[in-house]
């Protein structure tokens, strides 16, 4: 039975063509979102969850990095203070996941331990450098009970769509390449390997 539905949605979707090719989907490439409870003892990590919705594909023969993007990522504390950034890549249909303590939070440019924050992710085709449209995501949010008796829930949302200004894009840029020169090491977030 599952079988004929697939067939029969692959049908529809045929015969629906035209109105399937004039969908636009979401142009977006900047996404924001928060953290908290980060690095807390007795609190569960928060992850970060990124695909590549395949947007970006060409048509290149099997074998050859197809639709490859990257998803640039900056974590701010809470004092808008950049402490880490990084460039992952992702293939299309590929998944990321960075967990907020081990990939994100561990390598802080200042050394501090940082709990709570802002993240910012920008969608790079890693074929032409332009930012483009074709990463979408998750975060899942540790929310401490208004008790403040150790007890945490998790909860898990889209990433925001947000607007890059040539003023905000400017920043970030400077900001990353500062972390990264005079870093030592320092504020540079790793990158888990892709799920398969």
């Amino acid at each position: 039975m599952k079988k004929f539905g697939v067939v029969l949605a692959l049908v529809t979707l045929m015969l629906a063509g035209s109105a399937v090719a004039q969908n636009k989907g979401d142009n977006s490439f900047y996404f924001t979102t928060y953290f908290s409870n980060a690095n807390t003892p007795g609190a569960p990590d928060g992850t970060l969850r990124i695909i590549n919705d395949g947007s970006a594909s060409t048509s290149q023969t099997e074998g050859h990095p197809n639709g490859l993007m990257g998803a640039e990522i900056l974590v701010f504390d809470d004092s808008q203070e950049l402490q880490e950034c990084c460039g992952c890549e992702i293939s299309a249909d590929g998944l990321l996941e960075e967990s907020v303590n081990e990939e994100l939070t561990a390598n802080t440019l200042t050394g501090r331990t940082v709990t709570r924050g802002v993240i910012k992710i920008v969608g790079i085709s890693l074929l032409t450098g332009n930012f483009v449209p074709g990463l979408r995501g998750t975060m899942t949010h540790i929310q401490a009970a208004p008790s403040g008796n150790g007890i945490y829930t998790v909860t898990e949302a889209p990433l925001a769509d947000s607007n890059l200004s040539s003023a905000e894009l400017s920043a970030l840029e400077q900001l990353c390449s500062f972390s990264f020169t005079l870093g030592s090491g320092q504020g540079i977030c790793s990158c888990t390997e892709e799920i398969e």
